[in-house]
This record gives C-alpha cells, structure tokens and sequence, in this order.
C-alpha cells in the first residue's frame, strides 16, 4: 500500500548556512527550489563559510520579495534581497546578476568562479564575522557542479552540499522530541520539504514520491553534520529530469 502524506512546509535557504524562508509556494528547477543556496559567504581566500566554522551564520536572516517565488517571474532594478542580523544595518542585495566575476571560490570538492556580489556586501559580512568576508552568487552561466554520480549521474546543484531538494516528516521529528528533554524545531534540521500525515522514519523508504504533478526520486539518507546536534534522518531528493515543470 502507498503511504500517503501531505506537503505542509516548504523551506529556501537563498544563502547557504543563513537562516531559511518559509514559503507557499516555489518554483523548481533542475537544482533544487529557485534561489536555494544561490549565495555563499567566503572568506578571504575564496573558501566557504559554514555554521560550521562560523555559527553567527544562523542569525542572518534572509528576506525575499514575495513575487520571487511566482513561477515564471524575473527580477528587475527595483527587486532585492535583504539580509538581516544582530546589531547590522539591513543589507540589500539586488536580484539582478552582477557583473563581476570572483575567481577561485570554492565549497567541498568544487571550486570555480562565482558572481561578486560586492563592497557593500564584503564589508557588511566582514563586519558582522569580524574577518575578511565576501558574498557571492553562483554563476549557472558559466560553473556547473555535479552531483555524486553514484547516486545520481548527471544531475545538479549549485552552493548546496549534497542534492537539489532535502525532505524530512513531522511525524519523525515529533518522535525525536519525545525522547528529548527540551524539543527542537524543525528549522534545526535545514529540510527543503516538510510532510505530515505519515508513521515517523517512513520517509527513510521512500524511493519515489509524487507531489502534486511532480514525481521526486529518495536516492539517499542525508547524513548528519555537527550543526544539527541531534541525529534524526532526511531523505535528499531530486525531481525526475522527463518531468515538466508547469
């Protein structure tokens, strides 16, 4: 018998380690919700921030303009992203593609050239880091980072660590906080797609799920990092390339 659930949470995280949004809706593309871990702090020498290394990183909070997330739209001059945190000024970054390059940006096992975001953005997160900081976006154009092809040959992400999409079920964290003597949030544990409706740990056996005309492949448990402290397992995804997004 299918197991049936339901989609409740979508979550975008549009720099990568920084607090996420929570939407209704969002576009898909190849690599995952559009403007997931589009951004990425680096330090001097081009190599990624994490909550990892630098856990004021989950402060920042990010804010997108709510028509972002419409299919089919595209920024103007006048559309921006802001960027929040203790004791800052907002920072607003627009949504236009800059048009200088950073050479020799790197995250894990890839490294290339990014978009260079700017001054103003280097000097706001060298700033709130208290080191040499720089913002830049990924540059689809001309970079491409692939996924492990041992589970999943040809596909594609771009500042996230292992897979397009990462899925995780109410039920699963409800059973985690029952053995906890002070319960975390969901945010804890950095999903693209909340689901409710199902036993708990049965996304672990998923290998293919379908949301709404869109039908996703489960490839992988997500193995856990020390940001989330607490073991609790989500399912990385990726939508089905002969799909059609509409």
């Amino acid at each position: 018998m299918e197991a049936t659930a339901r989609v409740s949470s979508i979550f975008i995280y549009p720099v990568k380690s920084c607090r996420g949004i929570s939407v209704s809706q969002a576009p898909l593309t190849p690599t995952g919700f559009r403007w997931d871990r589009n951004w990425l702090v680096v330090n001097y020498k081009g190599r990624a921030y994490t909550q990892r290394v630098e856990p004021k990183l989950a402060l920042v909070e990010i804010e997108l303009p709510d028509e972002a997330f419409s299919e089919g739209w595209e920024p103007t001059k006048n559309s921006f992203m802001k960027i929040k945190a203790p004791g800052m000024s907002v920072l607003k970054i627009s949504l236009m593609k800059p048009s200088e390059v950073a050479e020799g940006v790197s995250v894990w096992e890839w490294s290339g050239s990014a978009l260079d975001e700017g001054a103003e953005a280097a000097k706001w997160f060298s700033d709130y880091l208290g080191k040499p900081s720089q913002l830049v976006r990924f540059n689809a154009a001309s970079e491409t980072r692939l996924i492990d092809p041992n589970y999943a040959p040809g596909h594609k992400i771009m500042f996230s660590d292992l897979f397009p999409f990462m899925l995780i079920s109410q039920g699963s964290l409800d059973a985690l906080n029952q053995l906890l003597k002070e319960p975390v949030p969901i945010n804890r544990f950095r999903p693209n797609i909340l689901v409710e409706g199902c036993e708990p740990f049965s996304e672990d056996l998923w290998t293919e799920i379908r949301i709404s005309k869109v039908t996703f492949e489960g490839v992988k448990l997500c193995s856990r990092c020390k940001v989330q402290t607490y073991l609790l397992s989500n399912l990385l995804i990726l939508s089905k390339l002969h799909v059609t997004f509409q």
